[in-house]
């Protein structure tokens, strides 16, 4: 099983810092965003992770290379810990495909259909750390327990945020687990079906692959992935994971992100006193 992580973005609510560093690559704490992403794919069921890559964003792929002239630098002067960490990120299992164009996250994800082999597989957007990396094995046991259905987080959001996300629609199965009817984007409140948003973590069945090739332009003239979740819908069941929301960290506005960092810093600390 791949772990997907689309990373080709523009990253423009963080300019002009992300005009020649990319999005994914500002620091949380002691790491970039997209190392927390990384380790979380490989501490899953995936075997590797793949990066949906665009082409200028070559600093993203230095990070999780091979460095060995740096690793013996830092020996040679004593800083092991530091040689350690530079030579593990960089025997990482990540290998990449890059989207040529800014289509949407559902071609995106289509972009990496030869990766995936015809099997499950997990998306993971780097706009949200899951540190403690236990979601993802979760939403494995979720699927496993409906006969290999595809499985999505979600979020209770406040109804003021209700608009700003993708809504679910189902039924309560257990305290943490919903059987998904369908997916509204972004709906005014008063049509909204339920608080749940859905969080950026995907676990994909193979047929949502395949529907992303016949997937047509929608807002923007983008290919989204919300709409080959509606289709598979049609076919096959679908289930929810229902997360609490200190379980993950927002990072896609400069302002979360800032708070990201507070929040994950005061947690480093206290575990190191």
């Amino acid at each position: 099983m791949k772990a997907l992580i689309p990373a080709a973005g523009l990253g423009t609510r963080f300019l002009p810092a992300t005009k020649a560093q990319p999005k994914e690559m500002l620091l949380v704490v002691d790491r970039p965003v997209i190392q927390y992403i990384v380790e979380e794919g490989l501490a899953s069921a995936a075997d590797e992770v793949v990066i949906i890559n665009s082409r200028e964003k070559k600093s993203i792929e230095e990070h999780f290379s091979p460095n060995p002239e740096l690793v013996a630098t830092l020996r040679e002067r004593g800083k092991d810990a530091y040689a350690d960490i530079v030579e593990q990120v960089g025997n990482y299992n990540v290998s990449y495909v890059y989207q040529d164009e800014p289509l949407g996250l559902g071609h995106a994800i289509r972009c990496a259909h030869e990766n995936t082999g015809g099997e499950p597989f997990y998306v993971l957007l780097g706009d949200v750390l899951v540190p403690d990396n236990k979601m993802l094995p979760r939403m494995q046991e979720v699927s496993d327990a409906h006969n290999g259905a595809s499985v999505i987080a979600v979020m209770p959001v406040p109804d003021d945020h209700v608009s700003r996300f993708g809504i679910i629609a189902g039924a309560a199965e257990t305290d943490d687990v919903w059987k998904v009817d369908s997916l509204v984007e972004k709906p005014a409140l008063a049509d909204a079906p339920s608080n749940l948003a859905v969080f950026g973590r995907y676990l994909l069945s193979p047929r949502v692959m395949e529907l992303l090739a016949d997937v047509e332009p929608g807002v923007g003239g983008e290919i989204q992935l919300t709409d080959a979740l509606d289709a598979v819908l049609n076919e096959e069941e679908m289930y929810a994971l229902v997360i609490d929301p200190a379980d993950g960290f927002d990072t896609g506005t400069v302002e979360s992100w800032l708070e990201t960092n507070n929040v994950l810093f005061r947690r480093a600390s206290e575990q190191k006193k």
